[in-house]
């Protein structure tokens, strides 16, 4: 049974997301409409920005020969749709002038004045269509929202503040703006709670969670490090080999499985793998590091960029195989031969005078503790891998097969007891992720709103000048730059409505190139320093514990001319083969 102190904590916080989750998918609010049609003159249309997307509750006012008609104060719906029913009598529309004025937040004003030759008429009942095009402006929301950002940003990539804290105050502060300030003055207004609560993808939380859980189970198996023992076995105390296995093992499980959770378990048998070797650690771990990062941008679920953009542009697990995995491979064949140059001196240190001594202690210490739950867990994860593979088909989101593997695995834990089950719910579902994704998607959902992203991406169309392959390289190298130097997770998220705008109106951009390019830079990029990627922190951090540590040039000395030959590869992959 759960443990009584811990289930109030346990339910509320799944409550809080799955509250979300519920708000999020029903379309985040209430329809904002005048009232039931009843007049004889209908007004309705569609509100979008200068980049066509639609601009919803945006402020619609009618006035009637310059007076305010009281009972059309109407907001647009999500969609930017809005209707307006009027009753006047056909006489007196034929005397009158309509005028509507549109305006939110950020946008400039919007005049529309109508005449009854702007009506068509049928069986006594006068319709206007009107679609209108709002322009951004630079209101007080925009500089308040992105100084916010920013500073969440700064927080966040140089962990001044607990990212999950920074994220929730940069959130909560633009939301009170807007319900204080902008409740009198409209250029204040940021963000409303209706569009903070649509801009949370559940996919992406949901999804993390269920591998969460699944990953908790197996990691009580002792699997990772039996594969660790087994890597060893295969080298036959060849060094050389060995960091090729083990950056082969690495890269294939970051593929399927979250890389800071097969670093955390992979470090410490590299460690002790490594002094019995007699050399230093981190001439196997740091190439770990860069395999897990490699491999994680294989596929769809291996790194939460990708997780990220397959949900925002719709794309399947198949896709992010098709086109990723081929590159990604290619780039672990060129760290092997990089690995080799940069610490095949270190290698040539190992003593180890009795190999089969060795691996049979290694063997004796490092052995499948539950090959029944092992079994088990396995049978689920491929048939969560299945369902991944078939998701494109059965048009069903990733983040249902992973929380139905992870129910029926949860499930089988608490019904045999092989698992704390308080203890992994606790431990192993890193809730303050979740929370951070959360609010981090209401941060980008704000700076959306205002505009920011809108000018980035006319930016970056500008710069391109609309040519495809400018544009591919524009977003592959600063997506690997940022990604070095801040956390890729909130760049990306930052990226994906800026991405998707370059992908509608750049010329060849419709096959998604884009996409690869900014999924290749997010997650190559994170190899260049210790801070690129939450693998690299808690590997080093591992490491340092144990007393070996680097520096962070002491790491980028290894990392960055590796990174710039990975992103080079990616660069010609893109433009020679998914262009």
């Amino acid at each position: 049974m759960l443990k009584t102190a811990f289930l109030p904590r346990f339910w509320l916080i799944t409550l809080f997301v799955l509250g979300l989750s519920v708000s999020s998918w029903a379309g985040g609010g209430a329809i904002h409409k005048a009232h039931t049609p009843e007049g004889n003159v209908y007004i309705f249309g569609k509100i979008i920005d200068t980049h066509k997307e639609p601009v919803p509750e945006a402020e619609v006012k009618v006035y009637v020969n310059g007076k305010p008609y009281h009972e059309t104060h109407i907001l647009t719906e999500l969609d930017g749709s809005f209707y307006i029913d009027l009753l006047l009598k056909p006489e007196e529309l034929k005397q009158s002038r309509i005028d509507i004025v549109f305006s939110k937040s950020a946008y400039k004003k919007e005049d529309v004045s109508l005449t009854a030759n702007d009506f068509a008429e049928k069986d006594g009942k006068y319709y206007a269509k009107l679609n209108i095009t709002l322009k951004r402006a630079l209101s007080p929301a925009f500089w308040i929202a992105t100084g916010v950002f920013i500073l969440a940003y700064v927080l966040i990539s140089f962990e001044l503040l607990h990212r999950t804290l920074a994220a929730m105050l940069g959130a909560a502060t633009m939301l009170v703006i807007t319900y204080t300030i902008g409740v009198f003055n409209p250029d204040y207004r940021i963000l409303s709670y209706d569009s903070a609560i649509k801009s949370i993808d559940m996919n992406v939380i949901f999804l993390l969670m269920g591998m969460m859980i699944i990953i908790g189970v197996l990691k009580n198996t002792g699997v990772f490090q039996w594969c660790a023992y087994k890597c060893y076995q295969l080298s036959r105390g060849n060094v050389f080999i060995l960091s090729v296995v083990l950056m082969i093992f690495t890269g294939f499980s970051s593929a399927f499985l979250d890389n800071v959770t097969t670093m955390l378990l992979l470090t410490p048998v590299t460690i002790e793998i490594a002094l019995a070797l007699g050399i230093n650690p981190l001439s196997l771990l740091i190439p770990e590091i860069l395999a897990s990062n490699i491999g994680g941008t294989a596929t769809l679920i291996g790194d939460p960029p990708n997780i990220m953009i397959g949900s925002y542009a719709g794309l399947t697990f198949l896709q992010f195989v098709e086109k990723l995995a081929p590159v990604c491979v290619l780039s672990l064949i060129v760290l092997s031969i990089y690995n080799r140059f940069v610490y095949q001196k270190e290698y040539n240190k190992s003593h180890i005078e009795d190999i089969d001594a060795f691996m049979e202690k290694l063997r004796q210490e490092y052995q499948i503790t539950d090959k029944t739950l092992l079994s088990f867990g396995l049978l689920v994860m491929g048939v969560v891998i299945l369902m991944f593979l078939l998701h494109g088909v059965l048009h069903m989101e990733v983040s249902i097969a992973a929380l139905f593997g992870a129910s029926i695995i949860f499930t089988y834990s608490a019904l045999t007891k092989k698992v704390d089950i308080a203890h992994l719910v606790e431990k192993d579902i890193e809730w303050l992720t979740l929370l951070f994704f959360i609010f981090l998607f209401m941060l980008v959902g704000a700076v959306e709103e205002v505009g920011l992203l809108d000018i980035v991406a006319d930016w970056v169309l500008h710069l391109s000048h609309g040519n495809l392959i400018a544009a591919i390289c524009l977003i592959l190298w600063v997506s690997a730059f940022m990604s070095a130097f801040v956390d890729n997770i909130p760049f990306t998220a930052t990226m994906l409505p800026i991405t998707a705008y370059l992908t509608k109106v750049i010329p060849g951009a419709e096959s998604g190139v884009l996409w690869w390019a900014l999924a290749l830079g997010a997650c190559f990029g994170g190899n260049g320093t210790m801070i690129g990627a939450s693998a690299n922190v808690v590997t080093l951090g591992i490491a340092e514990a144990t007393g070996h540590r680097t520096t962070f040039f002491g790491f980028m000395k290894v990392a960055a001319p590796f990174t710039i030959i990975s992103v080079l590869i990616a660069n010609l992959w893109l433009i020679f083969f998914l262009k």
